[in-house]
């Protein structure tokens, strides 16, 4: 039997440690993508409101964000974002990764889709750059979900991002200050060819995409008209 100490440090190693990216593996993800956006707004009275997505200024979708721990715990997860154009359309999404850790009492492994709902153009000018901390670079908070986007208290009215998460078939806003978001260049290397940036991306500055891609990209279209 592990010894606490030995099962955390192991713990840490298989949340934190890279996973090698191939082609398959990510557009798997983007239609794992779109099936998260697809269910989460299946059902209006407790889904993000609709009001917030047609304002949104850039989307985030992790499906399967993995959390565990034994007293320190960890998140990880990837997934895609996608930027709301001047003219409204979505951009071509960038591939992205979500770290996090937490210390307190907890135990066992939970997985959770995760979706983060970006106010502001201030918290995507701060992921393009590369990366931000949740909380302390931009201002997280639960978000309302249901159909009216004023059920929000007044603490997540001013907040930049809202975060959603569904697990277990449930689904409601989620506290993730101090998480880690970064663009996953692997990723975009893999899927989209080498010397492709965020930026080249957020502006469909891309030659070939994948049917994948295409697909998440039409799926905000959709939820956010």
């Amino acid at each position: 039997m592990l010894k606490p100490s030995i099962y955390v440090a192991a713990l840490s190693i298989a949340i934190c440690a890279p996973v090698a990216a191939s082609p398959d593996k990510e557009l798997q993800r983007a239609r794992n993508a779109v099936a998260v956006l697809q269910k989460v707004m299946d059902t209006p009275d407790s889904s993000i409101p609709s009001q917030l997505l047609q304002e949104a200024h850039a989307i985030v979708v992790l499906p399967d964000v993995v959390k565990a721990g034994l007293v320190f715990g960890g998140r990880h997860g990837r997934g895609l974002v996608s930027v709301k154009g001047s003219d409204g359309a979505w951009s071509n999404p960038s591939f992205v990764r979500l770290t996090g850790g937490s210390i307190g009492w907890q135990a066992g492994v939970q997985s959770a889709d995760i979706i983060l709902v970006f106010r502001s153009e201030r918290g995507v000018d701060n992921l393009v750059n590369g990366k931000f901390t949740l909380g302390a670079d931009a201002s997280v908070a639960a978000g309302p979900v249901g159909r009216d986007a004023r059920a929000a208290t007044d603490e997540a009215l001013t907040a930049e991002i809202f975060s959603y998460s569904r697990a277990r078939g449930l689904f409601a806003g989620i506290a993730i200050d101090g998480s880690v978001l970064s663009i996953d260049n692997g990723a975009n290397r893999d899927v989209y060819g080498e010397k492709i940036t965020p930026r080249m991306l957020f502006e469909n500055r891309v030659n070939s995409v994948p049917d994948a891609i295409v697909s998440f990209r039409d799926q905000l279209e959709e939820q956010t008209n």
